[in-house]
């Protein structure tokens, strides 16, 4: 459990370097739509994540994520050895 709290904090820090908070309905905003993120910025993101964090997301489950709270919940579901 302290891992994933640790790992939140540092994902909360990247999520705010991106200018995007997590409070309210900001972590159900679509990236594109409401947020209205470049795809550039978002593959930033996700590679900041993967580096911060020293995980790696499986590409084919990053095609299902469109909101950061998908972003988060993908990353709470990685396996910790990885």
């Amino acid at each position: 459990m302290n891992q994933h709290f640790t790992l939140l904090k540092k994902a909360i820090s990247v999520f705010h370097s991106y200018g995007i908070t997590l409070i309210g309905p900001h972590k159900n905003a679509d990236f594109v739509q409401q947020l209205r993120m470049d795809p550039v910025f978002i593959n930033g993101l996700i590679f900041e994540l993967e580096y911060q964090l020293q995980i790696i997301f499986q590409d084919e489950k990053l095609g299902a994520v469109h909101t950061p709270k998908d972003l988060i919940s993908l990353l709470l579901h990685i396996p910790q050895h990885n």
